[in-house]
């Protein structure tokens, strides 16, 4: 059997980190890199949709995993999604993460073009192939890359060995029961949809990865904690008001991340910088909902704690 216990539990998709020029910087990937450390989170997913991937370059994805390894220093278990629409820029990335000692590596499925399940397989198989001492993960999440992960393509897929799982961000919670039911004990599956945590969870996904988490971390990490206790019906409180707090934050005219980020610059005096175009910044008129939304974390954030 695999050793998969490294990859139970909540981990936060890792934000995109910019100077005031748009720029990558350094310095604040580490900066988030050690927030997330002190806020006891077990692992990070890098360069996925909150990174802002597919609006960044190649060099642009090797500075912020460089620079998340550095500051992480073995305290984190890291996931990095590799994918590009080429497969010789993926397997440069996955060459590149893999010589950086990440625990796995991450690919969606080419968008645009509808390829047939033959192909994607094969851009899956030549990504892992370039990072061969390094697990595999499948990142299906079809409302996005155009193409779901269907039983048949998933049972090619686990004839890889490196393949350990699926991050499921499909909205039927029932998806993440097939895939363990093909995948069997070998298979991780981390739930997607921030909004079903405890859902996927009682399902029976082992952990979870989503682009909110970093925003609220102690709720996250509570509502894992309550599931693994059983307590089920405090777990579904939590999410009831995390869930209404991503609700809030949806009001905005402008990129979600964009408000996640101004979240944490006045709840953590953490600045990380704005969001790349064509995601639009927020505008003035954003700005009371953006507050309401950051005293809805804080003031949750007191309960769970208390």
């Amino acid at each position: 059997m695999k050793n998969l216990e490294k990859y139970r539990g909540v981990f936060p998709a890792f934000y995109a980190c910019y100077d005031e020029a748009g720029r990558i910087s350094p310095e604040r990937v580490q900066s988030l890199t050690n927030y997330f450390i002190q806020k006891g989170i077990k692992g990070v997913y890098v360069n996925g949709s909150s990174g802002e991937c597919i609006y960044q370059s190649v060099e642009d994805r090797k500075t912020v995993l460089e620079n998340v390894m550095k500051a992480a220093k073995g305290k984190l278990t890291v996931i990095a999604h590799v994918a590009c629409n080429n497969t010789e820029d993926s397997m440069e990335l996955a060459r590149h993460a893999e010589s950086l000692h990440v625990d796995a590596i991450a690919a969606i499925p080419p968008i645009y073009f509808h390829l047939p399940e033959y192909a994607i397989a094969k851009y899956w198989n030549d990504i892992s192939a370039a990072a061969p001492s390094t697990d595999f993960i499948i990142y299906n999440i079809p409302q996005l890359a155009g193409v779901a992960l269907t039983l048949p393509l998933f049972r090619e897929m686990l004839k890889n060995p490196r393949v350990i799982g699926v991050k499921n961000s499909s909205m039927p919670v029932q998806d993440i029961q097939m895939f363990m039911d093909e995948g069997g004990e070998d298979c991780m599956i981390f739930n997607g949809p921030d909004e079903q945590f405890i859902s996927g969870r009682a399902m029976g996904a082992q952990a979870g990865i989503g682009g909110t988490y970093g925003v609220m971390p102690e709720l996250f990490l509570k509502m894992d904690a309550l599931v693994e206790s059983g307590a089920l019906k405090e777990a579904r409180r939590i999410q009831y008001t995390v869930d209404r707090i991503i609700y809030k934050m949806c009001e905005c005219r402008g990129n979600l991340y964009a408000v996640i980020k101004e979240i944490l610059r006045i709840n953590e005096n953490l600045d990380i910088g704005g969001v790349r175009p064509p995601l639009p910044a927020l505008t003035e008129n954003d700005m009371p909902i953006v507050r309401e939304a950051a005293e809805m974390i804080r003031r949750a954030g007191k309960e769970a704690q208390g």
